[in-house]
This record gives C-alpha cells, sequence and structure tokens, in this order.
C-alpha cells in the first residue's frame, strides 16, 4: 500500500511541477500594461460596494476609492448595506456629507425579508440597476486602492475595447504568521491568474478588482443560473461573459491597477474563506479549472499521507522530505517573479516554512468546500 501511494505521489508531483513551469513561463511572458499619459478620461464607471458589518473599514478604505485622480463626473461609488449590525451605514451617511458621488443602499429595503444563500450577488445586482456609469467595478469595503486605479482601468478599455477586464489583488502584510501565510498563498493564486491569461486563455478573477459592462452584465442574465451559490460574483458571472463574448475579456497587469485588501484575522475566518471559495469548485464550466484544482488537491491529498505513514515506514521521512521538498523549489521558481510583481520579495523566506501548513489546509478547505458548510459574516451557508 505504501508503495503505491509512494508512486502515485511521484506521479502527482510529476504533472504538478510540468504545470507550474508553464505558469511561471506563462506569467513571464505576460506583457506589463503601460497606460498612455496623458491620456483623456472617457469611461463613466459605477463602483460597486457590498458591506456587511464593515464599519472599522468604511473610513480606513473607503476614502482611498472615491479620492482618485479621476474626472469625479465620470464615476459615482454605492455601498450596499448588507443587513448590517453595525454602524456600516452611519459611517457612509457620514462620508456622503463630503462626497457627492458616494450613495448608499439598504439590502433589507429590497429583499423584504427574503432568505438567499447568495446575498451578495442580490446587493450587486440590486445595486446594477440604480447604476449610471456604463461599465460597473466591483469591490470590497475592506480594500484601498491606488490614486490611478480608475485611470489605468480607462486606459485599457479605451486601447483594447474589452466586455470585462480583471485586474489583480494583493493582502496587506502585518507581519504576523497568519498574515504571511495568506499573503503567499493569495499571492499564489494571483499569479496563477496572470499566468493564465499569458496562456491566452482566461480562467481566474477576483470580485474585489472587477470590471464589466453593464450592457454585457444584462445580456448574460445577470446572475442567474447561479444565484444558488453563495460564492461566485466573479469568477462565475466572468465564465458566463466569456462564453457569450469570447475573445473581448481583459487584465489589467499594472502594479499601479492592484488593489490591496485586509487578510482574515484569525484561522476561523481563513477557514471559512477558504472552504467558500473552494464551494464553487464544481460549478465552473470551464472544466480545465477543475483539473487544475483535482490535481493541486490530490497531490497535497497523497502528501499529507505520506507524512502520516512515514511515521510507521522505514526511510518514509525521507521520502516524504523529497518530494516535498521538489515541489517547494519548483513552486519557488514561481513565486520569486510573482513576488517581485506585487512588491511582496520579502516574505519568500518564509515560503519554505509554510509549506506543511499548506498541505494540511488544502486538504481541509477543499473537502469541507465540497460537502461541509461555513460561517460567512455571521451566517451559515452551504
Amino acid at each position: 500500500m505504501y508503495q503505491s501511494l509512494w508512486i502515485s505521489s511521484i506521479v502527482l508531483i510529476i504533472l504538478y511541477s510540468l504545470l507550474i513551469i508553464l505558469y511561471r513561463r506563462w506569467f513571464l511572458e505576460l506583457p506589463r500594461f503601460e497606460a498612455p499619459f496623458p491620456q483623456i478620461p472617457q469611461t463613466r464607471f459605477s463602483i460597486i460596494i457590498p458591506a456587511r458589518n464593515e464599519a472599522e473599514n468604511i473610513d480606513r478604505f473607503l476614502p482611498s476609492i472615491l479620492e482618485q485622480s479621476y474626472p469625479e463626473a465620470l464615476f459615482d461609488v454605492t455601498v450596499i448595506n448588507d443587513y448590517s449590525t453595525d454602524d456600516t451605514a452611519q459611517k457612509v451617511q457620514t462620508l456622503q456629507k463630503k462626497y457627492s458621488n458616494l450613495h448608499l443602499i439598504q439590502l433589507s429595503e429590497h429583499l423584504d425579508d427574503q432568505v438567499t444563500n447568495a446575498y451578495k450577488k442580490k446587493a450587486i445586482e440590486i445595486a446594477i440597476a440604480q447604476s449610471k456609469g456604463d461599465w460597473i467595478i466591483t469591490t470590497d469595503a475592506d480594500c484601498k486602492a491606488e490614486e490611478t486605479w480608475l485611470l489605468q482601468y480607462d486606459a485599457y478599455i479605451q486601447l483594447h475595447l474589452p466586455v470585462l477586464v480583471a485586474a489583480p489583488v494583493m493582502f496587506f502584510n502585518t507581519g504576523s504568521f497568519l498574515s504571511i501565510f495568506q499573503v503567499l498563498d493569495f499571492m499564489s493564486l494571483q499569479g496563477i491568474t496572470a499566468a493564465a491569461v499569458g496562456a491566452g486563455t482566461h480562467a481566474m478573477c477576483n470580485g474585489a478588482n472587477l470590471a464589466y459592462l453593464k450592457t454585457a452584465f444584462y445580456e448574460v442574465g445577470q446572475f442567474k443560473g447561479i444565484d444558488h451559490i453563495a460564492s461566485g460574483d466573479d469568477m462565475l458571472l466572468m465564465q458566463k461573459i466569456k462564453q457569450r463574448f469570447p475573445g473581448k475579456l481583459g487584465y489589467l497587469f499594472n502594479a499601479n491597477a492592484i488593489i490591496q485588501t485586509a487578510a482574515m484575522p484569525n484561522w476561523k475566518s481563513f477557514f471559512n474563506q477558504r472552504i467558500r471559495w473552494a464551494s464553487k469548485a464544481d460549478s465552473y464550466q470551464d472544466k480545465s479549472i477543475f483539473i487544475v484544482l483535482l490535481l493541486v488537491y490530490l497531490l497535497n491529498f497523497s502528501l499529507l499521507l505520506l507524512g502520516i505513514t512515514a511515521f510507521f515506514v522505514e526511510n518514509g521521512w525521507h521520502y516524504f522530505i523529497i518530494l516535498v521538498a521538489i515541489k517547494t523549489i519548483v513552486e519557488l521558481s514561481f513565486m520569486i517573479p510573482v513576488s517581485r510583481f506585487f512588491g511582496l520579495t520579502e516574505t519568500i523566506g518564509w515560503f519554505p516554512i509554510m509549506q506543511p501548513f499548506h498541505i494540511i489546509y488544502t486538504v481541509i478547505a477543499g473537502w469541507l468546500g465540497k460537502f461541509g458548510s461555513y460561517q460567512w459574516k455571521g451566517r451559515k451557508l452551504k
């Protein structure tokens, strides 16, 4: 039995290594977008921010979204208060006295206490229905934008004429073990997102930094068909738009377009977030995504089994350490250039240390994402 596990682990590590090497090549080949300056802004944006119990973040992050070096007449910001039990709404109302293009929607006034598994999607649909912009940008209440964020989007849209544009996201690094772990884990996902674009496809995105034409949103039926899934307001919507508008998706690969967002404050919320992300894995229409996720899960699962059985098999630890070392070295070859783009090279030294924790969390989150439930923003979801 151990021999079969060892052989299967070798096969999986070979396949995984080849995939990561390809990701590295595709990432390095992806050209950086350089916005032509000076430029004349033309795009009318409506920025939508669903918020539930985000009072602590409103004052801290929302001004960075509002104080853009972009004409105020060409963008507005709408916060949808999702049944918050803190003073999220009051914080927004206070900021409205300073920013005339800031709007507030109370989700409770539109749902009539209707219970749903996808409050965020409902919030976005309601806000889009009331929006004035031709382009919708979604982000979160705990996100910070660079001053030229909207200028980057506008330049890309004018140059490439897409119907959807994804852009990079990164976590703030507070220096704690959990923060560094999340920074590295999320940075790898963002690197893969860019690498997929470099490969000539567009398979991933993040709703904290996503833009799309409002007409395209309605043409694909909004969130119809995916509105029973708690997560997926970004990637599942992107797949609907990709199917309807092939070749019209873009990726804003520029450091000034990066959105910075807060990492989860504790392990419980971290696992709930990752379980929520994993819960939509088998809903992707692009089965290549599912195959990659399955490969990653099977490799980590086999390594976890090897680590457990190493206690009972002679030289078991030697085999386990060899495979983990191969995995770490291959991943570092990819993570180093990714960290340079995000300006997070100081975190790379932690990467080998985080490897055992990453293996365990991947197995747990993947399993519970498929077969379990989770808590998110005070709600129990499936």
